[in-house]
Protein backbone atom coordinates (compact mmCIF):
# COMPACT_ATOMS: atom_id res chain seq x y z
CA UNK A 1 0.00 0.00 0.00
CA UNK A 2 0.99 3.48 -0.67
CA UNK A 3 1.49 6.45 1.63
CA UNK A 4 -1.16 9.28 1.68
CA UNK A 5 0.07 12.76 2.21
CA UNK A 6 -1.99 15.67 3.14
CA UNK A 7 -0.06 18.64 1.21
CA UNK A 8 -3.17 21.43 1.22
CA UNK A 9 -6.16 21.86 3.52
CA UNK A 10 -8.61 24.56 3.75
CA UNK A 11 -11.72 25.82 4.66
CA UNK A 12 -14.41 28.81 4.42
CA UNK A 13 -15.13 30.67 7.79
CA UNK A 14 -18.37 28.92 8.60
CA UNK A 15 -21.32 31.23 8.22
CA UNK A 16 -24.22 32.09 10.67
CA UNK A 17 -27.75 30.84 9.43
CA UNK A 18 -29.19 33.15 7.34
CA UNK A 19 -25.56 35.63 7.40
CA UNK A 20 -22.52 36.17 5.59
CA UNK A 21 -22.56 33.51 3.38
CA UNK A 22 -25.93 32.85 2.81
CA UNK A 23 -26.34 35.15 -0.27
CA UNK A 24 -23.50 32.08 -2.29
CA UNK A 25 -25.20 29.08 -4.07
CA UNK A 26 -23.92 25.58 -2.55
CA UNK A 27 -21.90 25.03 -5.62
CA UNK A 28 -19.91 28.74 -5.51
CA UNK A 29 -18.84 28.46 -1.68
CA UNK A 30 -17.61 24.85 -2.44
CA UNK A 31 -15.69 25.81 -6.08
CA UNK A 32 -14.09 28.90 -4.45
CA UNK A 33 -12.88 26.79 -1.66
CA UNK A 34 -11.99 24.08 -3.89
CA UNK A 35 -9.77 26.78 -5.92
CA UNK A 36 -8.33 28.24 -3.24
CA UNK A 37 -6.83 24.73 -2.24
CA UNK A 38 -5.10 24.58 -5.70
CA UNK A 39 -3.79 28.08 -5.56
CA UNK A 40 -2.69 27.46 -2.10
CA UNK A 41 -1.06 23.86 -3.07
CA UNK A 42 0.77 25.64 -6.20
CA UNK A 43 -0.98 22.01 -8.09
CA UNK A 44 -2.05 22.68 -11.62
CA UNK A 45 -5.75 22.11 -11.53
CA UNK A 46 -5.27 19.47 -14.39
CA UNK A 47 -2.95 17.41 -11.92
CA UNK A 48 -6.11 16.38 -9.73
CA UNK A 49 -7.05 12.50 -10.62
CA UNK A 50 -10.46 13.06 -8.93
CA UNK A 51 -12.35 14.83 -6.75
CA UNK A 52 -14.69 13.33 -3.82
CA UNK A 53 -17.16 15.17 -2.41
CA UNK A 54 -19.45 15.46 0.83
CA UNK A 55 -22.82 16.67 0.76
CA UNK A 56 -25.51 15.69 3.13
CA UNK A 57 -28.73 17.42 1.66
CA UNK A 58 -28.27 16.32 -1.51
CA UNK A 59 -31.43 17.82 -3.43
CA UNK A 60 -32.18 21.49 -5.18
CA UNK A 61 -29.26 23.19 -5.16
CA UNK A 62 -27.17 21.09 -3.58
CA UNK A 63 -28.33 18.10 -6.26
CA UNK A 64 -26.44 16.97 -9.46
CA UNK A 65 -23.42 15.88 -7.63
CA UNK A 66 -22.44 19.26 -6.60
CA UNK A 67 -18.94 18.26 -6.04
CA UNK A 68 -18.71 18.47 -9.70
CA UNK A 69 -20.95 21.22 -10.26
CA UNK A 70 -18.72 23.58 -7.78
CA UNK A 71 -15.92 22.33 -9.75
CA UNK A 72 -16.99 23.32 -13.07
CA UNK A 73 -18.72 26.16 -11.42
CA UNK A 74 -14.86 27.83 -11.17
CA UNK A 75 -13.71 26.95 -14.76
CA UNK A 76 -11.78 24.08 -13.44
CA UNK A 77 -10.62 21.10 -16.36
CA UNK A 78 -13.77 19.65 -17.56
CA UNK A 79 -11.48 16.22 -17.42
CA UNK A 80 -11.01 15.88 -13.77
CA UNK A 81 -13.87 13.86 -12.91
CA UNK A 82 -15.86 13.94 -9.33
CA UNK A 83 -18.12 12.27 -7.26
CA UNK A 84 -20.54 13.30 -4.20
CA UNK A 85 -20.87 10.64 -1.40
CA UNK A 86 -23.42 10.20 1.87
CA UNK A 87 -22.51 9.78 4.74
CA UNK A 88 -24.49 12.19 6.62
CA UNK A 89 -22.66 14.60 9.13
CA UNK A 90 -19.96 12.14 8.38
CA UNK A 91 -19.99 12.84 4.43
CA UNK A 92 -16.59 14.90 3.68
CA UNK A 93 -14.53 12.61 6.45
CA UNK A 94 -15.76 9.42 4.19
CA UNK A 95 -15.32 11.10 1.23
CA UNK A 96 -11.81 11.91 2.45
CA UNK A 97 -11.30 8.04 3.81
CA UNK A 98 -12.49 7.28 -0.07
CA UNK A 99 -9.58 9.05 -1.81
CA UNK A 100 -6.82 8.04 0.65
CA UNK A 101 -7.97 4.53 -0.08
CA UNK A 102 -7.51 5.63 -3.85
CA UNK A 103 -4.01 6.82 -3.73
CA UNK A 104 -3.29 4.01 -1.03
CA UNK A 105 -4.44 1.75 -4.07
CA UNK A 106 -2.40 2.82 -6.27
CA UNK A 107 -5.41 3.94 -8.22
CA UNK A 108 -4.44 7.78 -8.13
CA UNK A 109 -1.85 9.87 -7.21
CA UNK A 110 -3.48 13.31 -6.41
CA UNK A 111 -6.99 13.46 -5.23
CA UNK A 112 -9.11 16.47 -3.61
CA UNK A 113 -11.93 15.89 -0.96
CA UNK A 114 -14.01 18.47 0.04
CA UNK A 115 -17.38 18.97 1.59
CA UNK A 116 -20.16 21.38 1.38
CA UNK A 117 -23.65 22.01 3.57
CA UNK A 118 -25.56 25.84 2.56
CA UNK A 119 -28.04 24.97 5.72
CA UNK A 120 -29.37 28.55 5.01
CA UNK A 121 -30.55 27.53 1.77
CA UNK A 122 -30.70 24.00 1.70
CA UNK A 123 -32.25 23.25 5.20
CA UNK A 124 -31.35 19.99 7.02
CA UNK A 125 -34.34 16.84 6.11
CA UNK A 126 -34.87 18.51 2.69
CA UNK A 127 -34.39 15.41 1.18
CA UNK A 128 -36.67 13.53 3.63
CA UNK A 129 -39.49 16.01 4.09
CA UNK A 130 -41.93 14.95 1.52
CA UNK A 131 -41.76 11.18 1.65
CA UNK A 132 -39.00 9.37 4.29
CA UNK A 133 -37.18 6.36 2.74
CA UNK A 134 -37.82 4.26 5.86
CA UNK A 135 -40.85 1.73 5.30
CA UNK A 136 -42.41 -0.89 7.18
CA UNK A 137 -39.33 -3.60 6.22
CA UNK A 138 -36.92 -0.88 8.76
CA UNK A 139 -39.48 -0.68 11.29
CA UNK A 140 -39.60 -3.93 11.86
CA UNK A 141 -35.92 -3.87 13.20
CA UNK A 142 -35.55 -0.76 14.07
CA UNK A 143 -37.99 2.38 15.57
CA UNK A 144 -36.95 5.64 14.07
CA UNK A 145 -35.70 8.15 15.99
CA UNK A 146 -34.58 11.85 15.55
CA UNK A 147 -30.81 12.80 16.91
CA UNK A 148 -32.38 14.94 20.03
CA UNK A 149 -33.70 11.40 21.50
CA UNK A 150 -30.71 9.60 20.30
CA UNK A 151 -28.33 12.53 21.80
CA UNK A 152 -31.09 12.46 25.45
CA UNK A 153 -30.40 8.78 25.29
CA UNK A 154 -26.68 9.15 25.80
CA UNK A 155 -26.68 11.29 28.20
CA UNK A 156 -29.17 9.10 30.31
CA UNK A 157 -26.27 5.95 29.80
CA UNK A 158 -23.28 8.22 30.72
CA UNK A 159 -25.12 9.50 33.98
CA UNK A 160 -24.15 13.43 32.17
CA UNK A 161 -26.22 16.06 33.36
CA UNK A 162 -28.02 19.51 32.07
CA UNK A 163 -25.52 20.96 34.55
CA UNK A 164 -22.98 19.14 32.68
CA UNK A 165 -23.95 19.68 29.21
CA UNK A 166 -24.39 23.69 29.99
CA UNK A 167 -20.84 23.57 31.29
CA UNK A 168 -19.45 22.32 28.31
CA UNK A 169 -21.38 24.38 26.08
CA UNK A 170 -19.71 27.64 27.59
CA UNK A 171 -16.09 25.60 27.36
CA UNK A 172 -16.75 25.89 23.56
CA UNK A 173 -17.70 29.25 23.00
CA UNK A 174 -14.86 29.98 25.48
CA UNK A 175 -12.26 27.79 23.67
CA UNK A 176 -13.40 29.27 20.00
CA UNK A 177 -13.42 33.18 21.31
CA UNK A 178 -10.08 32.76 22.54
CA UNK A 179 -8.76 30.98 19.27
CA UNK A 180 -9.74 33.85 17.47
CA UNK A 181 -7.79 36.19 19.72
CA UNK A 182 -5.07 34.65 18.78
CA UNK A 183 -5.77 33.91 15.30
CA UNK A 184 -4.86 30.37 15.39
CA UNK A 185 -8.01 29.32 12.93
CA UNK A 186 -6.68 32.50 9.74
CA UNK A 187 -4.07 30.36 8.73
CA UNK A 188 -6.72 27.46 7.53
CA UNK A 189 -9.18 30.10 6.09
CA UNK A 190 -9.79 30.71 2.64
CA UNK A 191 -11.41 34.35 2.38
CA UNK A 192 -15.09 34.28 0.31
CA UNK A 193 -16.20 36.97 -1.15
CA UNK A 194 -20.44 37.00 -0.40
CA UNK A 195 -23.78 38.89 -1.83
CA UNK A 196 -25.18 41.30 0.59
CA UNK A 197 -28.80 40.27 1.59
CA UNK A 198 -31.34 42.68 2.54
CA UNK A 199 -34.32 42.06 5.60
CA UNK A 200 -36.02 39.82 2.94
CA UNK A 201 -33.15 37.44 2.24
CA UNK A 202 -32.62 39.25 -1.61
CA UNK A 203 -29.31 40.58 -2.82
CA UNK A 204 -28.51 44.46 -2.58
CA UNK A 205 -25.98 44.17 -5.07
CA UNK A 206 -23.12 44.89 -2.60
CA UNK A 207 -20.89 42.28 -1.60
CA UNK A 208 -18.66 41.20 1.25
CA UNK A 209 -15.71 39.57 3.27
CA UNK A 210 -16.70 36.71 4.99
CA UNK A 211 -13.11 35.11 6.54
CA UNK A 212 -14.24 34.56 9.92
CA UNK A 213 -16.80 32.17 11.73
CA UNK A 214 -19.73 33.92 12.77
CA UNK A 215 -21.37 31.57 14.89
CA UNK A 216 -18.99 32.47 18.21
CA UNK A 217 -21.48 34.25 21.57
CA UNK A 218 -19.50 35.45 24.51
CA UNK A 219 -21.86 33.77 27.13
CA UNK A 220 -21.85 33.19 30.67
CA UNK A 221 -22.60 30.05 32.44
CA UNK A 222 -26.02 31.55 34.12
CA UNK A 223 -27.25 32.71 30.33
CA UNK A 224 -26.99 28.86 29.33
CA UNK A 225 -28.60 27.75 32.37
CA UNK A 226 -31.67 30.06 31.04
CA UNK A 227 -32.23 28.52 27.76
CA UNK A 228 -34.98 25.92 27.45
CA UNK A 229 -34.33 22.27 26.56
CA UNK A 230 -34.42 21.47 23.17
CA UNK A 231 -37.36 19.12 21.97
CA UNK A 232 -37.94 15.77 23.45
CA UNK A 233 -35.42 15.88 26.20
CA UNK A 234 -34.63 18.33 29.08
CA UNK A 235 -30.40 17.85 28.45
CA UNK A 236 -29.59 19.99 25.78
CA UNK A 237 -30.19 23.33 24.70
CA UNK A 238 -29.57 26.12 21.79
CA UNK A 239 -26.34 26.25 24.15
CA UNK A 240 -25.56 22.77 23.57
CA UNK A 241 -25.71 21.50 20.14
CA UNK A 242 -24.78 22.40 17.44
CA UNK A 243 -25.52 25.25 15.21
CA UNK A 244 -27.28 25.42 11.81
CA UNK A 245 -24.54 26.96 9.66
CA UNK A 246 -23.54 27.35 6.28
CA UNK A 247 -19.57 26.23 4.85
CA UNK A 248 -17.07 24.30 2.82
CA UNK A 249 -13.56 22.70 3.06
CA UNK A 250 -11.35 20.94 0.56
CA UNK A 251 -8.15 18.80 1.52
CA UNK A 252 -5.76 17.80 -1.35
CA UNK A 253 -3.69 14.68 -0.71
CA UNK A 254 -0.79 12.85 -2.91
CA UNK A 255 1.34 9.60 -2.66
CA UNK A 256 5.02 9.83 -2.43
CA UNK A 257 5.65 9.58 -6.27
CA UNK A 258 3.53 12.37 -6.75
CA UNK A 259 4.97 14.45 -4.10
CA UNK A 260 8.17 14.11 -5.89
CA UNK A 261 7.43 14.46 -9.65
CA UNK A 262 5.60 17.37 -8.31
CA UNK A 263 7.64 19.04 -6.00
CA UNK A 264 4.83 18.87 -3.10
CA UNK A 265 5.45 18.87 0.62
CA UNK A 266 3.79 16.51 2.69
CA UNK A 267 2.28 17.95 5.60
CA UNK A 268 0.81 15.26 7.21
CA UNK A 269 0.03 11.61 6.49
CA UNK A 270 -2.95 9.62 6.44
CA UNK A 271 -2.31 7.03 9.21
CA UNK A 272 -5.89 5.15 9.13
CA UNK A 273 -9.37 5.62 8.77
CA UNK A 274 -12.09 3.97 9.39
CA UNK A 275 -16.38 3.80 9.01
CA UNK A 276 -18.51 1.85 11.19
CA UNK A 277 -22.03 1.34 11.92
CA UNK A 278 -23.73 1.92 15.57
CA UNK A 279 -27.60 1.24 16.48
CA UNK A 280 -29.32 3.56 14.45
CA UNK A 281 -32.01 4.53 17.64
CA UNK A 282 -29.50 5.81 19.98
CA UNK A 283 -27.59 7.03 16.22
CA UNK A 284 -25.15 8.89 17.68
CA UNK A 285 -22.50 6.37 19.46
CA UNK A 286 -20.18 6.08 16.08
CA UNK A 287 -17.57 7.66 17.52
CA UNK A 288 -16.68 5.17 20.30
CA UNK A 289 -16.16 2.57 18.29
CA UNK A 290 -14.64 4.19 15.65
CA UNK A 291 -11.94 5.83 17.96
CA UNK A 292 -11.48 2.13 19.03
CA UNK A 293 -11.12 0.86 15.91
CA UNK A 294 -8.81 3.05 13.71
CA UNK A 295 -6.45 3.37 16.86
CA UNK A 296 -6.22 -0.45 16.41
CA UNK A 297 -5.43 -0.16 12.74
CA UNK A 298 -2.81 1.96 13.98
CA UNK A 299 -1.45 0.57 16.42
CA UNK A 300 -1.42 3.60 18.80
CA UNK A 301 -3.31 3.88 21.82
CA UNK A 302 -5.57 7.30 23.22
CA UNK A 303 -2.30 8.17 25.28
CA UNK A 304 -0.24 8.50 21.72
CA UNK A 305 -2.58 11.31 20.81
CA UNK A 306 -1.87 14.98 20.62
CA UNK A 307 -5.13 15.95 19.70
CA UNK A 308 -8.64 15.19 19.42
CA UNK A 309 -11.70 16.77 16.91
CA UNK A 310 -14.85 14.99 18.05
CA UNK A 311 -17.86 16.71 16.60
CA UNK A 312 -20.11 18.14 18.97
CA UNK A 313 -23.05 17.31 17.13
CA UNK A 314 -24.58 17.43 20.90
CA UNK A 315 -22.33 18.03 24.53
CA UNK A 316 -23.54 14.20 25.18
CA UNK A 317 -21.80 12.81 22.16
CA UNK A 318 -18.20 13.90 23.00
CA UNK A 319 -18.59 13.47 27.20
CA UNK A 320 -20.13 10.13 26.42
CA UNK A 321 -16.82 9.60 24.23
CA UNK A 322 -14.69 10.95 26.98
CA UNK A 323 -16.25 8.59 29.29
CA UNK A 324 -16.16 5.72 27.62
CA UNK A 325 -12.55 6.17 26.46
CA UNK A 326 -11.15 7.75 29.51
CA UNK A 327 -10.04 10.88 27.52
CA UNK A 328 -8.01 13.32 28.83
CA UNK A 329 -10.56 16.68 28.28
CA UNK A 330 -7.30 19.05 27.72
CA UNK A 331 -6.82 17.12 24.58
CA UNK A 332 -10.15 17.63 23.02
CA UNK A 333 -11.80 20.34 20.37
CA UNK A 334 -8.82 22.59 21.81
CA UNK A 335 -10.06 25.64 19.91
CA UNK A 336 -13.75 25.14 20.56
CA UNK A 337 -16.05 22.91 18.07
CA UNK A 338 -19.56 22.80 16.65
CA UNK A 339 -21.15 24.25 19.03
CA UNK A 340 -19.55 27.74 18.85
CA UNK A 341 -18.26 27.37 15.68
CA UNK A 342 -21.22 25.37 13.50
CA UNK A 343 -21.91 22.23 11.62
CA UNK A 344 -22.20 22.87 7.95
CA UNK A 345 -23.31 18.74 8.23
CA UNK A 346 -21.76 17.70 4.63
CA UNK A 347 -18.27 19.81 4.92
CA UNK A 348 -17.44 19.34 8.82
CA UNK A 349 -15.63 16.19 8.30
CA UNK A 350 -13.13 17.95 6.08
CA UNK A 351 -12.86 21.14 8.41
CA UNK A 352 -12.09 18.65 11.43
CA UNK A 353 -9.21 18.06 9.62
CA UNK A 354 -8.63 20.61 7.93
CA UNK A 355 -8.43 21.94 11.81
CA UNK A 356 -6.56 19.14 12.87
CA UNK A 357 -3.99 19.48 10.84
CA UNK A 358 -3.06 23.04 11.10
CA UNK A 359 -3.56 23.15 14.88
CA UNK A 360 -0.95 19.89 15.11
CA UNK A 361 1.26 22.37 13.01
CA UNK A 362 0.81 25.45 16.00
CA UNK A 363 2.13 23.17 18.59
CA UNK A 364 3.88 20.88 16.82
CA UNK A 365 2.32 17.72 18.06
CA UNK A 366 2.55 14.11 16.23
CA UNK A 367 -1.05 12.86 15.73
CA UNK A 368 -4.10 13.89 15.32
CA UNK A 369 -7.25 11.86 15.76
CA UNK A 370 -10.70 13.11 14.23
CA UNK A 371 -13.96 11.54 15.05
CA UNK A 372 -17.34 11.65 14.16
CA UNK A 373 -21.06 10.34 14.31
CA UNK A 374 -23.22 10.63 11.80
CA UNK A 375 -27.22 10.47 11.68
CA UNK A 376 -28.79 7.08 10.81
CA UNK A 377 -26.02 5.13 13.03
CA UNK A 378 -22.34 5.83 11.89
CA UNK A 379 -19.21 6.66 13.52
CA UNK A 380 -15.96 7.88 11.31
CA UNK A 381 -12.53 7.91 12.16
CA UNK A 382 -9.47 9.19 11.05
CA UNK A 383 -5.72 9.56 12.54
CA UNK A 384 -3.06 12.27 10.76
CA UNK A 385 0.48 12.34 11.52
CA UNK A 386 1.73 15.95 11.45
CA UNK A 387 5.15 15.78 9.30
CA UNK A 388 8.13 17.69 9.69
Amino acid sequence: MNDVFIVEACRSAIGKRGKGLAGLKPADLLGAVQKGALDRSGIAPERIDQVVGGCVSQVGEQSFNIARVAWLSQGLPIEVAATTVDAQCGSSQQATSMGATMIAAGVEDIVMTCGVEMMSRVPLGSATKDASPMGESYAQHFQPTSQFTGAAMIAEEYGITRADTDQFGLESQTKAIEAWKEDRFAREIVGIEAPVLDGSFQPTGDFQSIDKDEGLRATTLEALQGLNAVPGQEIHTAGSSSQISDGAAAIIMASEKACQEFGLKPRAKIVATTLVGVDPVTMLKGPIPATRKVLARAGLSVEDIDIFEVNEAFASVVLGWQKDLNIDPSKVNVNGGAIALGHPTGSTGARLITTALHELERRKGKYALIAMCCGGGLGTGTIIERLD
